[in-house]
């Protein structure tokens, strides 16, 4: 690994080398993917990281290619000591509305871990049901913590998954491309063949065919 890699890496761990200082342990990072399409789930993800992990690449999801991604996505898996998934459906979205809906995931993602963590680093929410485990929102967490960063990547990848998926069942929305995010394109396409079943009603109410 290249030095520059090695110091950007450690200085994403600043935050979390603080708080082993501390006295915590296993700490959970957990960030969402998929808050803002049109269209499909939001996804949760919760990772606890070892203390001496140092993935090369490891950034906020948004700042690496999808080919990297997915490489990555298998490394971290590997190396978690626990991780969790949690997938929240346009249905839940529509009911709740989409902070709640992702509230729920982080929640979910909680009661998922095998490994319960003595602290939950999460990305900017609160007011969050995590069990009674104390946890600490860091606005823009993904860049600045690198258990949240390897989180976004788990739920990036997931959900690009997902919707690769939806893609094949409703091509003509081109969810391979813009994976449910209000691209002209998939706008055109709303109006051109109107909504299907993972279109969020709430988001999509003043788009009309």
């Amino acid at each position: 690994m290249k030095e520059k890699e090695i110091e950007r890496l450690t200085k994403l761990k600043e935050i979390e080398k603080d708080l082993y200082e501390k006295g915590f342990n296993n700490i959970c990072g957990i960030d969402e993917a998929g808050r803002g399409p049109l269209a499909g789930p939001v996804v949760v993800a919760g990772v606890i990281m070892p203390k001496d992990s140092m993935i090369e690449g490891v950034n906020d999801s948004k700042k690496v290619s999808e080919k990297k991604r997915e490489k990555l996505y298998d490394i971290i898996l590997d190396e978690a000591i626990s991780y969790s998934v949690a997938i929240i459906g346009q249905d839940v979205i529509d009911n709740i509305n989409i902070l709640n809906a992702t509230k729920q995931g982080v929640t979910e993602v909680v009661d998922g871990l095998d490994i319960k963590p003595d602290l939950i680093l999460v990305d900017a929410l609160q007011h969050i049901n995590t069990r009674g485990i104390p946890y600490e929102p860091i606005i823009k967490g993904d860049a600045k913590c690198y258990n949240i960063a390897a989180a976004s990547i788990i739920a990036k990848v997931t959900r690009d998954r997902i919707m690769r998926q939806w893609d094949e069942i409703y091509p003509q929305y081109g969810f391979i491309s813009h994976k449910g995010y209000g691209t002209a394109k998939h706008i055109a396409a709303i109006k051109e063949y109107g909504l299907c079943p993972i279109h969020r009603r709430s988001f999509t109410k003043n788009i009309k065919k």
